[in-house]
């Protein structure tokens, strides 16, 4: 094998590695006990945090969880261009012909984080920490998907809703800043598998018994 492959074997593995670590689990235990997995939807992800920990867990967990995406693209591609490009990011930038390697590592962190090794192979459903990925993949992608997360989640309170509009919107976006194909590709793949991980929530939502996002608040404060 060549240096790349050898390269994004490793980067790639690692990153889906850190990426599933269940920062929602560990958090809400550490700050009030709570086994997120037995509360509220069973999610370990920022929202049922929210709903079963309260916001300071859920705002801790939201920023570990963009800070992991971010970290591990950032990283992979600060290695990938040291060790198999001289240090020359030009060659893995978004539109060039190595723009696959962000956009992999995007898609491992993903990934990492929806089917987590430490959690049986479940864990969250990939919007926060796609959010630090992807800003760390181009940023103006990610903020186009926080846009359209923002957008539809505000007026209507409802999370799942917006995550279903972002995740559904990323391949536009990357078609939109002119990625090639081989870089679209993890793209569309990332879409898929964060709308597959809310089927439930998109059932409730044409059900009409979605629930609006909230946060759990002590009884005896």
């Amino acid at each position: 094998m060549d240096s790349l492959t050898i390269v994004m074997i490793l980067v790639v593995l690692g990153s889906y590695l850190i990426c599933g670590i269940p920062f929602g689990l560990l958090v809400a235990s550490a700050l009030n006990g709570i086994d997120v997995r037995k509360t509220g939807s069973g999610n370990i992800g920022m929202t049922n945090v929210a709903r079963s920990a309260g916001g300071k867990a859920a705002a801790i967990t939201f920023a570990l969880d963009v800070g992991k995406g971010v970290a591990c693209v950032l990283l992979g591609k600060l290695i990938v261009a040291n060790v198999c490009f001289g240090g020359n990011w030009d060659m893995i930038a978004y539109n060039a012909a190595f723009g696959w390697v962000g956009s992999t590592l995007f898609a491992a962190c993903v990934f990492g984080h929806v089917f987590s090794l430490y959690l049986h192979f479940h864990g969250g459903k990939g919007i926060s920490v796609g959010l630090g990925a992807g800003l760390a993949m181009w940023w103006p992608i990610g903020l186009g998907m926080l846009a359209v997360f923002l957008l539809l989640t505000i007026p209507t309170r409802y999370i799942s809703l917006g995550s279903v509009a972002a995740a559904a919107s990323l391949p536009i976006h990357a078609v939109l800043w002119g990625m090639n194909l081989p870089a679209i590709i993890p793209t569309v793949l990332v879409a898929v598998v964060v709308i597959w991980a809310h089927r439930e929530n998109i059932g409730r939502l044409v059900r009409g018994e979605e629930s609006r996002f909230s946060v759990h608040k002590d009884k005896d404060k």
